[in-house]
């Protein structure tokens, strides 16, 4: 008798075979990364995949489902806030998904967006010109959306520029375009920004700018950036997702082609990936100026200082539009 209590106490705290623990559904989802050392390997991300799926749970708001992924051994998914535009992510074993459609979709405010500024046109091109300028979303209403570029750079940060934008009390909104090139190239300028970011100094989002950055010094825009014959757009994409999520951040719904330039298939792939393509209509380094609604654009990598002096400048002047406000609300 004695055997078997103890045999029946020893088997009674195990769960039966083939379960598993229940999931966290209350803690939201943080992926960890330090602040400190080297980044973090890509491949902590594994089958991420982009996806359309309108998800719920019980007593949260319905929220869509634009990439599936597994982190750490955890099922995931990129959650998009359809009015909001605002991103997290998700446990995948708390909501209930199923597949929807555009049609489906179609007076939510981030289908809208996503599809409207696709086909926007941008600059005005020579006839018979199959690339195009400037295309998507270049401006909102009220206020200016302060955007900074991070393309593959060998000269640092400029971390005095983007200190200069901090205020008492609260978070400056910038939208910073993050090439994964810049991040592996610049671990460290990428981890101070992070945590400028997780100390509430500066209220960033990380916009996706492609993994490469393909650039060729005199070749016409026509054939150059993304346009290099070759490029390969999911995987430009996705890899810089890949190295924001496993780095602890959270990649936006917005996407600025490298040099501002694209054609309609390019065009078609970030509409395709639920991304908002981002242009400017205030690139200082050629303006010279930033009228009220303006999405402004400078480089703070060190590859275009003559763009921070304009903001400089005008900012001395009170000739920039205020407030800066998040890009979330330029659509």
């Amino acid at each position: 008798m004695k055997t078997f209590l103890a045999l029946v106490l020893a088997l009674w705290p195990l769960a039966p075979a083939g379960a598993s623990a229940a999931p966290d559904c209350a803690t939201p989802v943080s992926v960890p990364a330090p602040l400190e050392g080297p980044l973090q390997p890509m491949n902590r991300v594994q089958d991420l995949r982009i996806v359309l799926e309108s998800c719920r749970r019980d007593g949260e708001a319905e929220v869509l489902a634009t990439r599936r992924m597994t982190v750490d051994g955890e099922d995931l998914f990129l959650a998009v806030d359809p009015e909001r535009l605002t991103t997290r992510l998700e446990r995948a074993a708390c909501w209930t998904c199923a597949q929807t459609s555009v049609e489906a979709q179609a007076q939510i405010r981030f289908i809208r967006a996503a599809e409207r500024y696709s086909r926007a046109p941008g600059k005005a091109l020579p006839a018979g010109a199959t690339w195009l300028d400037n295309a998507g979303l270049t401006a909102g209403r009220g206020g200016a959306f302060l955007t900074g570029d991070l393309c593959p750079s060998r000269r640092p940060l400029d971390r005095a520029f983007l200190k200069s934008l901090e205020q008492s009390g609260v978070a400056t909104p910038i939208a910073l375009s993050i090439s994964g090139v810049w991040a592996q190239q610049h671990p460290e300028d990428f981890a101070w920004l992070r945590r400028e970011k997780a100390e509430g100094r500066l209220d960033i989002a990380f916009v996706n700018h492609s993994f490469h950055h393909p650039y060729r010094p005199a070749i016409a825009d026509a054939h150059n950036f993304l346009l290099v014959p070759g490029v390969d757009m999911n995987e430009e994409i996705l890899d810089v997702e890949r190295l924001l999520i496993a780095n602890g951040e959270v990649p936006s719904v917005f996407f600025r082609f490298p040099g501002l330039i694209s054609d309609r298939a390019s065009m078609g792939a970030v509409r395709e990936a639920w991304l908002i393509p981002v242009g400017a209509d205030a690139w200082l380094a050629l303006t010279e100026a930033a009228p009220p609604g303006a999405i402004i654009l400078v480089h703070p990598n060190g590859n275009e200082p003559f763009g921070l002096d304009v903001y400089g400048r005008l900012r001395r002047e009170g000739r920039l539009p205020k407030p800066f406000r998040p890009l979330v609300e330029a659509p």
